[in-house]
């Protein structure tokens, strides 16, 4: 791996910027990284930022030029990139579940260029968040100190369906609004139709209660990307943010999976968990009072993991 920084360098608002390029596969990856601007603020962790879905480095609304300002304001280093085919990185488009390479490749390029960093924290919003527990799945040894995911993706059919029929179908139930314009025949027969798919898939599930989840292409061995995430949840035994965002389906899936499926079970009650459930925010927490709540809890969590690891550094060195 080579990473090269002879790129200009952007000052704005004490945050330094500079343009990365390295290495993955002999294709040429690009990214961006945050540092703080003042040398008197030294660098306590580094954040290499997973961007997830048919999206680039800068984020839905710029959520992530925000993101690692934030982060290198506070103190810490970040590195948004992205993945081969996608933006201005080289090589053909990437799917999530096989971007191991490029996440491991963008690690190796943040601790090459900041070696004091005790270890990096992977972020991924959606799909993003869950090539980042793929990730650590796949990799037994990595210096990864924390996971910090939003919203993770864990879409199958079932899940979906149990989502739509408990939390959008029921709630059209409710709906008094509903029940008028089914009465006057302004309710599409499409739409009733995908009700009824919906409802008899999750009903044929048993997902509606608190049974396994029955996905067709679910395997023993770890053959879906559910199971690798499941796994990679499981078997990370350092801490985990994880953001839930009150009105958001890839959220409510997510909810739906750990209740029903055996793979996720008791994910919620792992002892070094964090979990912010918020109110009002949408998929990518476009509103920006809301973001900026994200933002604090976030930092306020690597804070207490920076503390974590500087004393276990100290103690190793005893």
């Amino acid at each position: 791996m080579s990473a090269r920084l002879d790129l200009p360098v952007q000052v704005c608002q004490g945050v330094v910027e500079q343009a990365l390029v390295f290495d993955c596969a002999n294709q040429a990856l690009i990214g961006v990284l945050s540092k703080p601007a003042s040398s008197r603020m030294a660098s306590q962790l580094g954040v290499v930022i997973v961007v997830g879905g048919p999206q680039y480095r800068i984020g839905s609304h710029r959520q992530f030029v925000h993101l690692a300002r934030a982060l290198a304001a506070a103190g810490h280093v970040a590195l948004r990139f992205d993945v081969r085919g996608m933006g201005d990185s080289a090589g053909p488009a990437t799917d999530f579940q096989a971007v191991e390479n490029d996440i491991a490749a963008a690690v190796d390029a943040l601790l090459a260029h900041c070696p004091e960093l005790p270890g990096v924290v992977l972020y991924g919003l959606c799909d993003g968040a869950s090539a980042a527990l793929m990730y650590v799945q796949a990799r037994s040894h990595h210096p990864v100190l924390g996971l910090a995911v939003c919203n993770p993706w864990v879409r199958s059919p079932t899940t979906q369906a149990v989502t739509q029929v408990k939390h959008y179908y029921m709630q059209r139930l409710r709906d008094p609004a509903f029940w008028r314009k089914l009465w006057r025949g302004q309710v599409a027969r499409g739409a009733l139709a995908d009700w009824w798919r919906q409802w008899r898939l999750a009903r044929s599930s048993g997902s509606l209660g608190t049974a396994a989840l029955a996905h067709p292409a679910r395997q023993h061995e770890f053959g879906s990307f559910q199971e690798r995430m499941a796994a990679g949840w499981a078997g990370f035994q350092l801490p985990v943010w994880l953001l839930l965002s009150e009105k958001d389906y890839t959220a409510r899936e997510f909810c739906e999976a750990v209740a029903s499926d055996p793979a996720w079970r008791g994910a919620f009650e792992r002892p070094n968990l964090t979990r912010l459930d918020l109110a009002g925010a949408d998929h990518t927490i476009s509103d920006p009072a809301l973001s900026r709540l994200a933002e604090q809890s976030l930092l306020a969590w690597l804070d207490t993991l920076q503390r974590s690891a500087l004393s276990a550094g100290c103690s190793s060195s005893e």
